[in-house]
């Protein structure tokens, strides 16, 4: 099979083929956490102290299944700060060089931020937000009162963003990879977001909850639309999820 881009993509970024990253040059490394775009800070209950009952984990990958439609029923905001710690949470251990998370990460970069579109949260209005892993807190953006739809159409009308009570977006931040790994991280990237994404996926079945997993969008339509560059910040993957 012959796929000229993916193939050049492929042998381009073998370690036989790459120069010295910017570590290894001893540039100074980018910051572990980004702010996105400023406004109004909202407090998040702390993940510690959610409980899940009975659920195990054994229990959550047996029920696990992609869900697309949901119920009606919005999330409260104890549930979103779990989800939240599960997908991206900082552990105490961190420091201002790295952080340390609730999920894997090539070398620690943890090269991430999550957006969140709300549609049905118990105490949030609709909208986007942007997760601040170092505090544990979310910064309320100014959104256009269709956002949901615009982002619909980006996601090439996939009904699930209409019906989730939350769609989780996640982007990239190339440098904050690539300063360890250079052209490689691009691959690391795409599996990071893997590993964020079952996290997502376990973590709503013990709530009573589901996730389906987005990976066909519009790139740049979706990036425009979060005011990011598409090339130093892009959109590598979203999740919606909802109740039961």
């Amino acid at each position: 099979m012959s796929q000229p881009i993916a193939d050049a993509f492929l042998e381009g970024t073998k370690y036989q083929n790459l120069g010295p990253s910017d570590q290894q040059r001893g540039v100074e490394q980018p910051p572990v956490h980004s702010v996105l775009r400023s406004g109004q800070r909202v407090a998040l209950p702390r993940p510690n102290s959610f409980d899940l009952g009975d659920m195990t984990i054994r229990k959550a990958i047996e029920i696990r299944r992609s869900l697309r439609t949901f119920a009606d029923t919005p999330l409260n905001l104890e549930e979103l700060s779990y989800l939240l710690w599960c997908t991206q949470g900082v552990k105490p251990e961190s420091t201002e060089k790295f952080t340390l998370r609730t999920v894997p990460s090539a070398g620690a970069r943890h090269a991430f931020e999550t957006v969140l579109l709300i549609n049905r949260v118990d105490g949030l209005k609709p909208g986007l937000y942007q997760f601040d892993a170092a505090v544990h807190g979310l910064i309320q953006w100014d959104s256009p009162a269709d956002v949901t739809q615009q982002v619909m159409a980006a996601c090439l009308d996939q009904q699930t963003i209409v019906h989730s009570a939350v769609t989780f977006i996640w982007v990239a931040e190339r440098e904050r990879m690539a300063w360890r790994y250079g052209e490689r991280g691009v691959r690391y990237l795409f599996l990071d977001a893997g590993h964020v994404c079952q996290n997502l996926h376990l973590a709503a079945e013990s709530i009573a909850a589901g996730a389906c997993a987005i990976g066909a969008y519009n790139d740049d339509v979706l990036n425009s639309l979060l005011a990011l560059d598409g090339t130093d910040r892009w959109v590598v993957y979203l999740a919606g999820v909802g109740k039961r």
